[in-house]
């Protein structure tokens, strides 16, 4: 989108192909090349650029999954269902993160910036897959995992701090100044 928005039109519905209407009533066929005025090369353009910027952007493995689709948006499924999976795989990875994201407890072993880091790769991996928990309920999370030792660290920060604007990285850095002090 950042190089033409309408690209990820392209690559969301497909290809333009332009028509013209024959008959009564009016059927829409494909043109043939000859017929295609400015607007239709510029708009079947799109999809050669959308192309382009796929293959500029991947490795070879994933240049020889897709080279050989017609359409960018052909290509997009083809990467999506070898990233994602299938519509069921995908769930299946949401709803495995999202009982990881339930079960979370920081280990005994653990610094705040492990965890944090532990913490924060359920929350993008969810977030990548479209699943996305309110930030104000991250905090709450965050604070809520920490062992019972940190009890009165969690109550200052809490009544110092505002939970519902509070971000993850707001909270890792008083924590850790809990932790200095």
């Amino acid at each position: 989108m950042a190089e033409d928005f309408e690209l990820w039109g392209v690559i969301c519905d497909g290809p333009f192909v332009p028509t013209k209407n024959l008959g009564d009533p009016a059927i829409a066929i494909p043109k043939t090349r000859k017929e295609f005025n400015d607007d239709d090369r510029k708009a079947i353009e799109k999809n050669f650029r959308a192309k382009k910027i796929f293959v500029c952007g991947i490795g070879p493995d994933e240049y020889n999954r897709i080279s050989a689709y017609q359409s960018a948006k052909e290509m997009w499924e083809a990467l999506q269902t070898a990233h994602e999976g299938t519509t069921q795989v995908k769930q299946s990875m949401i709803d495995m993160l999202t009982t990881e994201y339930e079960l979370f407890r920081m280990k005994d072993d653990e610094s705040i910036q492990d965890m944090h880091t532990r913490f924060t790769s359920i929350i993008n991996e969810l977030h990548s897959l479209g699943e996305t928990i309110p930030r104000n309920k991250l905090v709450r999370k965050i604070l809520s995992v920490l062992p019972s030792s940190w009890e009165s660290k969690v109550n200052a920060i809490t009544e110092a701090k505002d939970l519902q604007t509070l971000t993850i990285d707001e909270l890792e850095r008083a924590l850790l100044d809990e932790v200095f002090h």
